[in-house]
């Protein structure tokens, strides 16, 4: 699958300067020393490893934010979930991997939005998912802070067998999505999902202990 990036109304959407001021300059400490993209999943997730190189509150702020939500309920309607976000700290890296993004959606049945804020003016680019296009508009230049969202109608499938999560496994082995954290961000949940996993991390215990409860399981 193909993520197409669109925009119903050219030059309408912009990320407020107050929400893309922090994203910005946690990119550009980052472009001094970039970490593996893997670091970057989730960077909206204050439960994850993101957190311990940026604050991944404001990333959680643009997220939730009216300007974006509003966009992205025209496409996937009036109840969504948060489950991803990644900081791309270059073009190159943002255009190859929303080439084959839906691939590993672990959204069951496969819907969802692609949310582009480009850092470089902060336009908001909506993309659908399931669309596939072999002429994608050209992504702008500089990094790209990418949110993924499904509608509440989909099921947030977490077994490792489902084929989409298995894709992920192959493609993203340092990424975990059967574990993540996932925001109702707006409306209501239609479909069951759990969204109680990854938000109570497992507390620390001694190593003895540990062992002895891996090999009772």
């Amino acid at each position: 699958m193909t993520a197409i990036l669109s925009q119903s109304s050219p030059g309408s959407r912009r990320l407020q300067a107050r929400l893309l001021a922090p994203i910005v300059a946690a990119a550009n400490t980052l472009l001094a020393r970039p970490p593996r993209q893997a670091l970057l999943s989730g960077t909206h997730n204050p439960f994850g490893r993101a957190a311990i190189l940026f604050d991944p509150w404001k990333f959680l702020d643009v997220c939730e934010t009216a300007e974006v939500l509003d966009a992205v309920s025209l496409l996937l309607g009036p109840d969504i979930v948060l489950w991803d976000s990644e900081l791309y700290l270059d073009a190159a890296s943002w255009d190859e991997a929303r080439r084959s993004a839906g691939r590993y959606w672990p959204a069951d049945p496969l819907a969802g939005a692609v949310v582009d804020v480009a850092l470089a003016n902060g336009r908001i680019f909506v993309a659908d998912v399931r669309r596939a296009d072999n002429t994608p508009p050209a992504v702008p230049g500089g990094a790209h802070y990418v949110i993924r969202y499904m509608p509440a109608t989909s099921f947030y499938n977490r077994d490792p067998r489902f084929p989409p999560n298995r894709c992920a496994m192959e493609e993203r082995p340092l990424v975990n999505y059967q574990n993540r954290p996932i925001w109702l961000v707006r409306g209501e949940d239609r479909a069951g999902s759990d969204f109680a996993a990854g938000f109570a991390p497992m507390a620390p215990g001694w190593a003895a202990q540990q062992t002895v409860h891996i090999m009772e399981a």
